[in-house]
């Protein structure tokens, strides 16, 4: 039974390993090809996982050959545009210039009710403010309104919005980032003094962080009773 455990957890091990090597790509909308790999790891490592009497590295081989094949097959597909599209497809208009594109529709199986519904996810419930509509190759519908249906930008409108900088996580649930500390251009005797500033040290600290106009934030841990 330890054993067993310790095999499923190897394994799981492994996956998570392989899903990183792959990209963070696996973990958002996927193409056709990096669905059929990921379906093909699970499939793989649940035998092992199941039976055992199969040895561990029986299950490896095939997990390592598939992740293998996907690394050569990434490579290929941003070397080769004709590789890409055969693999991945391309992207099919289904509006155009306010009109629907019907043989499209037809061609990717795309029915008007999926289609509205795709909209209506994108906050669009009159279909002719729509002057294209595109079929993206991961299955995201890119919409674009007529430019006088969409919302006025600061431009517009004349403003001059403020800049903006991304923070920089210092400390997160109690750790220390030095690293982060180095890229802030901060020291830590700055550290010290805006931990003092609120009487905490880095365990008592649930988030802070600084941006490059200094502006400070910081959040203690709210320990229970």
């Amino acid at each position: 039974m330890i054993l067993s455990y310790l095999r499923t957890i190897f394994l799981y091990v492994v996956l998570i390993f392989c899903v990183r090597l792959m990209g963070k790509r696996q973990i958002g909308e996927m193409e056709p090809a990096e669905f059929v790999v990921t379906m093909l790891l699970a499939n793989l490592a649940s035998i092992p996982m199941q039976d055992g009497a199969i040895p561990l590295y029986s299950g490896l081989v095939p997990i390592l050959t598939v992740l293998g094949t996907e690394l050569v097959l990434s490579g290929l597909i941003l070397r080769s545009v004709v590789f890409r599209r055969f693999l991945c497809g391309k992207p099919v208009i289904l509006i155009d210039n306010g009109k629907i594109v019907q043989e499209n529709l037809r061609r990717t199986r795309v029915t008007l009710d999926e289609l509205t519904g795709h909209l209506r996810e994108k906050d669009v419930l009159d279909i002719c403010t729509v002057q294209y509509a595109i079929l993206e190759t991961d299955g995201n519908l890119s919409v674009f309104p007529y430019p006088k249906e969409r919302p006025a930008s600061a431009k517009d409108a004349g403003i001059h919005p403020k800049h903006q900088f991304l923070p920089v996580t210092i400390i997160e649930d109690g750790y220390l980032s030095l690293e982060n500390l180095k890229r802030a251009g901060k020291d830590e005797r700055w550290l010290k003094q805006v931990l003092r500033e609120h009487s905490a040290h880095p365990k008592d600290t649930l988030l802070l962080t600084v941006d490059a106009s200094d502006k400070v934030f910081w959040l203690g841990k709210e320990f229970g009773v």
